[in-house]
């Protein structure tokens, strides 16, 4: 196993949650259509699906994507440089996005925990979260 390639999160307007995602954190879109949206994050993707629009199985000239639909808020982790904090502290507020916890880990690292359009639990992680970062 070499990573994660990519993290689907089911959202209510598909053009509403790319813009959050863009405007937030300059993701470039991808692939983008009104069941999808396939989001740059880093050296992952970030796969943005229309609710109800990954339950039945989608023929492509490659092969059948089965449906994988999930069910209520997910919750993603981004990381972040600890000197970043405050500058994301500043840019949340700015957005208007509530910040809904801060912790401060016992490994030195620290996560700022918010929201975003569908309730989807968005963390900021500096490095010290876990022992592997």
């Amino acid at each position: 196993m070499d990573g994660i390639v990519e993290t689907c999160i089911n959202v209510a307007e598909i053009n509403r949650a790319r813009e959050f995602y863009q405007l937030l954190f300059n993701f470039e879109a991808m692939v983008s259509d009104e069941r999808f949206c396939a989001l740059r994050a880093g050296p992952d993707v970030l796969l943005l699906f229309t609710q109800g629009g990954s339950n039945d199985p989608v023929v492509i000239r490659g092969g059948i994507i089965p449906p994988h639909e999930t069910r209520g808020s997910g919750h993603l982790a981004f990381a972040i440089s600890s000197d970043a904090l405050e500058s994301w502290r500043t840019r949340l507020r700015e957005c208007g996005i509530a910040i809904e916890s801060e912790v401060q880990w016992e490994r030195g690292g620290a996560s700022l925990y918010f929201r975003d359009p569908d309730a989807n639990l968005l963390e900021l992680a500096t490095p010290g979260v876990w022992p592997n970062y």
